[in-house]
């Protein structure tokens, strides 16, 4: 242990000797140890916001979409009766994430007057189920079925038209109709294009809103049958959209069922490929760096020839002579590396993601450093360190005690 204490201490005093001539041969080494480290952990993060974004729109992995109606009228099943066979089946499989959604309008009066805005009336899972991060405020939740002042959440253009700069104030809105209700605007989203409205509201209420749309249909125009979707194992999704089929064409007599999947496919391949390529044109930097460390190392053996002769006469063996040398340059390039993570590290943790990549949305899983990508930074400093060391090590071994007194 002494030995090796003491060689460790040999390699790291040269290092400091020659440390203007050791820094400028590591510049390539630490800028390509950065790159590699960096794009292993951005890598991480993009792969996570570009799959957030897809199952916003399609779903996690694996959503499983079902529809029914009847073939003869176009129409979907009766509410009480698709609701029913809904229950059934979720409880039946034990399905522990599903969500219904319609499309439609409903008409709100806004500061500048009424106005029909495109509503979605979903369930409570269906936030979960599709990733919604509200930028202010929550999503909506299973209590908001009780609520006399039923709960929305709307976009920020929605805000705008409505006048109200934020959610301090618990703003609400008023559902127009014959029967006026008063909804509370419980959270924002970032989400439609340019000034589109878009609003989303509960499933179902106990409370005045149903009535109100009962009331007076033009309220709320929906168009199409509701939508099921099923969060399951993605290695099920076909044993579940045949269940799925069976079952309801079961329950719901005459009707047609169709079942489909709606998550993004084939998006972690194509990431995946790209940060190969990415962190393989970093190796290539890496490489270049290796091979000035190397000039550098030959360089230095061949200014020290007459001092590694002195050490030889003197008894040094061959084992300290070479671990000496190699050991200088495996000790420079770990401290490259070490350096090179590190400031990795305070680049991605300091980069603003959401705002760069998702549109100032927040993401829902934000994946912590990755500690493998340090560690592989680690591992390929120090590797291109023994790599370019061994050379010049073996130049010092080989070199004839009396011929390097004389050089």
């Amino acid at each position: 242990m002494t030995g090796v204490l003491g060689t460790l201490a040999e390699a790291w005093d040269e290092v400091r000797v020659h440390k203007t001539r050791v820094l400028l041969s590591l510049v390539g080494v630490f800028l390509a140890v950065f790159a590699m480290t960096s794009v292993t952990a951005l890598g991480l993060m993009v792969a996570q916001v570009q799959q957030e974004l897809g199952e916003r729109a399609g779903g996690r992995a694996a959503t499983v979409a079902i529809n029914a109606w009847d073939p003869a009228t176009g129409l979907p099943p009766d509410g009480a009766e698709w609701g029913a066979a809904v229950a059934d089946l979720v409880e039946r499989y034990d399905i522990a994430t599903a969500a219904t959604i319609s499309y439609g309008e409903t008409r709100f009066r806004m500061a500048g007057g009424t106005m029909a805005v495109q509503t979605r009336r979903v369930s409570p899972n269906y936030g979960d189920l599709h990733r919604i991060e509200p930028v202010e405020g929550r999503w909506l939740r299973e209590e908001d079925r009780e609520n006399l002042s039923p709960a929305v959440v709307v976009n920020e253009a929605f805000m705008a038209a409505l006048g109200v700069p934020d959610l301090t104030g618990r703003p609400t809105v008023v559902i127009g109709g014959p029967t006026p209700v008063t909804a509370t605007i419980v959270g924002v989203v970032r989400e439609g294009y340019g000034e589109e409205l878009v609003a989303y509201r509960i499933d179902r209420s106990t409370g005045p809103w149903d009535a109100a749309t009962a009331a007076d249909p033009a309220t709320a125009m929906y168009g199409g049958p509701s939508t099921l979707e099923l969060w399951v194992p993605a290695e099920q999704t076909d044993q579940v959209m045949q269940t799925v089929r069976h079952d309801l064409a079961l329950a719901l007599d005459g009707v047609q069922v169709d079942a489909y999947r709606t998550d993004p496919q084939g998006a972690e391949e194509t990431i995946a490929m790209l940060r190969l390529a990415i962190r393989g044109a970093g190796v290539v930097v890496l490489i270049l760096g290796g091979l000035g460390v190397l000039n550098i190392g030959l360089v230095t053996v061949r200014q020290r020839i007459r001092e590694i002769g002195v050490r030889r006469s003197f008894g040094a063996t061959s084992g300290r002579i070479f671990a000496a040398v190699m050991l200088e340059s495996v000790c420079a390039t770990a401290l490259a590396g070490l350096l090179a993570v590190g400031a990795a590290i305070v680049l991605v943790r300091n980069l603003p993601l959401e705002q760069l990549l998702n549109n100032g949305i927040p993401i829902a899983d934000l994946p912590g450093f990755p500690v493998a990508a340090a560690i592989e930074g680690m591992i390929a400093a120090t590797a291109v360190g023994a790599l370019a060391g061994l050379l010049p090590a073996i130049i010092a071994v080989r070199a004839k005690v009396i011929d390097a007194i004389r050089f």
